[in-house]
């Protein structure tokens, strides 16, 4: 864990893989995650944890599919929103956005349970920054 002040904007200027999230910080067990993404990740579900979605810039859409129903929820630029464990989800981002996550240390990106992972989508418990 780092002594100083981490910009955000300087930390997504230093890579450019979507969908493949950087570690920049940790809270007691929980990493702080930010990412680039662009296009469509999977469908997936977390079985044990929430996930928490803070959007840096751009937007991001995140399709939810819980009982006999879907629903798609639209993240501007500043929002949040917490995907509760045990949700099938799907974010996507026409345009392209920048997110930051919230979630416990050693978390997959894609989940407990997912489908078919494309090779656009880093399939990871996150990145050192």
């Amino acid at each position: 864990m780092r002594d100083e002040p981490i910009e955000l904007a300087a930390a997504l200027a230093g890579f450019d893989q979507l969908w493949s999230p950087r570690i920049v910080t940790r809270v007691n067990d929980y990493d702080v995650r930010i990412a680039k993404v662009a296009g469509e990740h999977v469908w997936h579900v977390h079985e044990h944890t929430d996930e928490f979605f803070l959007v840096l810039d751009g937007e991001l859409r995140i399709a939810l599919r819980a009982g006999a129903g879907e629903r798609e929820v639209v993240l501007p630029r500043g929002a949040v929103f917490v995907v509760p464990r045990g949700v099938e989800h799907r974010p996507s981002s026409a345009g392209g956005a920048s997110i930051l996550m919230f979630e416990p240390s050693g978390t997959s990106s894609v989940g407990d349970r997912h489908e078919t992972v494309p090779d656009h989508v880093d399939a990871t418990t996150g990145h050192a920054l």
